[in-house]
């Protein structure tokens, strides 16, 4: 393990840390809130970071183990510092209540514990700019961003490939450029794009520029923490309820599908198979959404506006409402469950086990099924018009196995723990470990996490890191065999 490696780079990500937290101090400024909930972290942030990388380490050694571990370290520390602010700002919070809303925003999870002794609309402006802000930061990942803006002299000769596939989403890791470097660029470029956009279309329909960046924050992050105690529902405008269901489906979209229709090579993008797989899905939740609850509403426009957009909120597992789902009958809320599990694609922000993955399930199940009616026969995976890599089905069949057992024994403790109604414990774990945010019963859309006890929570902030990071580089961590010097 080469630990000054390590240290090198989790320095640097907590001065990136340190650097984004100026935007909340800004907001802060403006609003007239107390500076100190911000400079504090900011200087605890720049100086450890800079303490880490004040020597440029002489061994540059660095292999998938190095890079799964900083990468779940990474995470750790960044949701651990970025607490401090909503922990010293004086509402009375708890530090571990402060870690979890933290981690569910870096996350992109959403789940919250707030409501109940302290309500959304009584943090101060910045609070909640950063609050949403971490949702932005998480979406596409920190390392992912220190990696675009770091000086090339400072990460040279690092096999940087090893943090991408730590951080990124989905099965495999596909490079834009032959360049990494580059390709972080472009991903943050196309990232930032969205957002300006989804900001620009909240302005035009006559949102605040305050309420336009924070939910488009949100929004992009596939995260869902909203400024309001009734989510986007409290704004009862239909034209931003079409808005940011649109962006969610998009954020829910790989993000070399963008790449490739900005190169001219829109045919190409909309042959993709997950592409194709991920907009049935939607549309096919929505219809039979819509039959379930036509008679709960008034008007078709409104039972299509309800349906689209509880249906893209849980499937990009950004988590935002505009409806109580917890009171639609059992098939509705069966079909949104469904959604939490299987999320957007791969290469997205959008959480769950991802429809690249289950379209590699569903066929490597097919074709073992051929394969026992015809032993001698040679059959492989065809995935996006090309065989798949035996490495790539031997991963998702892995990464399955492992979230399942993770899944399951998530439950039985919480269960045992606290002894919530069955439904409130499926529920909470699959929110937080598919990083959707809402579950059902307790921690519905209306509700929160406030009354889980302090084991139940922070199991629950692993479930979360673990869905963001894919499990694995959260389990090395625990792992005895990664930290022994062989």
């Amino acid at each position: 393990m080469n630990g000054r490696m390590v240290l090198f780079l989790i320095g640097q990500m907590l001065r990136v840390e340190g650097l984004l937290m100026l935007l909340p101090l800004i907001c802060a400024g403006i609003y007239g809130d107390s500076l100190v909930p911000f400079l504090l972290p900011i200087v605890l942030l720049c100086g450890i970071g800079t303490a880490l990388t004040i020597r440029s380490p002489k061994k540059r050694d660095f292999s998938a183990k190095e890079g799964f571990v900083t990468v779940g370290l990474s995470w750790i520390l960044l949701s651990l510092f970025g607490s401090i602010p909503l922990y010293i700002s004086g509402y009375g919070i708890s530090f571990i209540d402060c870690f979890f809303e933290t981690v569910s925003g870096f996350t992109t999870t959403g789940a919250t514990i707030l409501g109940e002794t302290v309500s959304i609309a009584a943090l101060s402006k910045s609070v909640l700019f950063w609050r949403s802000f971490t949702h932005w930061i998480g979406g596409m990942g920190v390392l992912v961003f220190m990696l675009a803006v770091m000086p090339k002299s400072e990460m040279k000769n690092v096999r940087l490939l090893h943090v991408l596939r730590a951080e990124a989403t989905g099965p495999s890791v596909s490079k834009i450029s032959e360049k990494l470097k580059k390709t972080a660029r472009i991903l943050y470029s196309l990232y930032i794009a969205l957002t300006v956009l989804q900001i620009l279309f909240l302005l035009v329909g006559g949102m605040g520029l305050y309420d336009s960046l924070v939910n488009s924050f949100a929004t992009a992050g596939t995260g869902g923490f909203s400024i309001k105690d009734l989510s986007i529902g409290e704004y009862q405008n239909p034209y931003f309820e079409y808005v940011i269901a649109v962006f969610m489906v998009l954020f829910s979209v790989n993000f070399n599908i963008f790449y490739l229709i900005l190169c001219g090579h829109a045919l190409k993008a909309f042959k993709s198979e997950e592409l194709r797989w991920l907009f049935c899905i939607i549309a096919g939740a929505i219809a039979i959404i819509m039959i379930d609850i036509y008679s709960l509403y008034g008007s078709l426009e409104e039972v299509f506006r309800l349906s689209f957009f509880q249906v893209a909120s849980i499937v990009s597992t950004t988590g935002f409402a505009t409806a109580d789902f917890n009171l639609w009958p059992p098939l509705s809320k069966l079909i949104l469950v469904l959604l939490m599990f299987i999320g957007g694609c791969a290469g997205s922000t959008a959480g769950g086990i991802k429809i690249g993955r289950i379209i590699m399930l569903v066929k490597n199940g097919i074709r073992e099924i051929r394969y026992i009616l015809h032993p001698r026969s040679v059959i492989s995976v065809q995935y996006e018009g090309r065989k798949a890599d035996h490495e790539t089905v031997r991963s998702t069949t892995s990464f399955l196995i492992v979230y399942i057992l993770i899944f399951v024994v998530s439950i039985l403790v919480i269960t045992a723990v606290d002894e919530f109604d069955l439904v409130t414990s499926f529920t909470s774990v699959s929110a937080c470990l598919n990083n959707v945010g809402p579950g059902l019963e307790m921690v519905g859309p209306m509700g929160n996490f406030a009354a889980f006890s302090l084991p139940s929570k922070l199991l629950l902030c692993f479930d979360m890191l673990a869905g963001r990071l894919e499990i694995f580089p959260i389990i090395m961590l625990i792992s005895p065999s990664t930290w022994k010097r062989s």
